[in-house]
């Protein structure tokens, strides 16, 4: 990568800290005024609260460490779920799986028990209790806005983000703990969001699928919503530690290469992708795009990309940098996006610092060191 590794580095100490010390929006009043319609969602600013875009910023913190054979945020890390421990945690849901995918590599280490407990409750939850769709999908229960211990339902629907949330840790503890029920429930997962969700036309995802109405809702490609796919589908087979049937890996890979050949065709002269993937009228969008970059590079890492991706990849890396403030800020995050029934809706979402902009830059930035090695 043209890139220097120094130039990488130094960015990612900066979106670090300011993850670690992100406060709202200076304008937040008027934000909550216009609410989710827009994308207003408390949870989505700062380090504290236990929910999706801190989760995926603590698994960015655990993957530099291993990147960099350091363990120097080892410290926060444990603080951060001992307090959160303390604190009492929200509502069981989707997206509030999120940080326990960091919670298991994190006890590999620490080996506290009240960790293991809470993971192996959670996966049997998972299992026993999170409502199903039809023909047993994970229903994308998340988490109520301004309600810690709330949920909304989202009854009958499956949403792309589900497969990064949830599936990659119901798979890693199977794997774990030689659990197989568990393991062929991840596979069960992945192959209906891929059944639902992937359009064969084009090799991209939808937002959603809804079993009630059964459709794709506004049949949207949405940037952050492809990128879980891109982000998490590589992570989720590495995990496996017995061969995957080598009949349902190929077909995965097969729609991961399918996607990013697709994704590549529609990245913006400036590296990003816009937040309606095939609308260039939709502004460009950084947390997706890292998410994007981060699956990319690690194709071509692991082989299951050729060198025609490294364009397409540097290009990506450079479009992030240019995006980190100078007090590692980054900018031209969507703000939270619910479930839409046009283009309109996701073009008109805001745009703020938000910790899963910081935290996907994080998994993108640890992705370019990889390749400097």
């Amino acid at each position: 990568m043209e890139i220097s590794k120094k130039e990488i580095e130094k960015k990612l100490d900066l979106v670090i800290q300011k993850l670690i010390n992100l406060d709202g929006p200076e304008n937040e009043d008027e934000l909550k005024d216009k609410g989710e319609s827009i994308g207003y969602f408390k949870r989505d600013f700062g380090i504290s609260e236990w929910d999706w875009p801190q989760g995926i910023g603590l698994y960015g913190l655990m993957k530099k460490m291993d990147v960099q054979g350091t363990e120097e945020q080892i410290g926060f890390l444990r603080d951060w779920f001992d307090k959160n421990l303390e604190r009492g945690l929200p509502s069981r849901n989707i997206n509030t799986t999120t940080p326990l995918l960091t919670l298991t590599e994190l006890n590999e280490k620490l080996r506290d028990k009240r960790y293991e407990e809470l993971c192996l409750s959670w996966a049997d939850w998972l299992m026993n209790c999170l409502p199903r769709t039809k023909e047993g999908g994970f229903q994308h229960v998340t988490s109520a806005n301004g309600d810690r211990q709330g949920v909304r339902l989202n009854e009958n629907e499956m949403w792309i983000d589900t497969i990064f949330m949830t599936v990659l840790f119901l798979n890693r503890m199977g794997h774990k703990y030689q659990n197989e029920e568990w393991i062929n429930e991840g596979i069960h997962q992945v192959l209906m969001h891929i059944k639902y969700l992937y359009d064969k036309r084009t090799g991209l995802f939808y937002h959603g699928w809804t079993f009630n109405e059964r459709n794709n809702f506004g049949g949207v490609f949405w940037c952050r919503g492809n990128s879980w796919f891109t982000l998490g589908i590589l992570d989720y087979l590495e995990d496996f530690k017995k061969p995957l049937n080598p009949g349902v890996k190929q077909m995965i890979l097969d729609c991961y290469r399918a996607q990013v050949t697709a994704l590549k065709k529609l990245q913006a002269p400036s590296g990003l992708w816009h937040t309606v993937l095939d609308d260039s009228e939709s502004y460009e969008e950084v947390s997706g795009s890292a998410a994007i970059a981060a699956g990319i590079l690690k194709g071509i890492k692991l082989g299951i990309l050729d060198d025609s991706f490294k364009p397409c990849a540097e290009k990506a890396i450079k479009g992030i940098l240019s995006n980190i403030d100078k007090d590692g800020t980054v900018l031209n995050v969507s703000g939270g996006t619910g479930m839409g029934m046009d283009k309109e809706h996701y073009k008109n979402i805001l745009i703020a610092p938000m910790a899963y902009g910081q935290s996907l830059t994080i998994l993108a930035l640890v992705e370019a060191l990889r390749c400097c090695r």
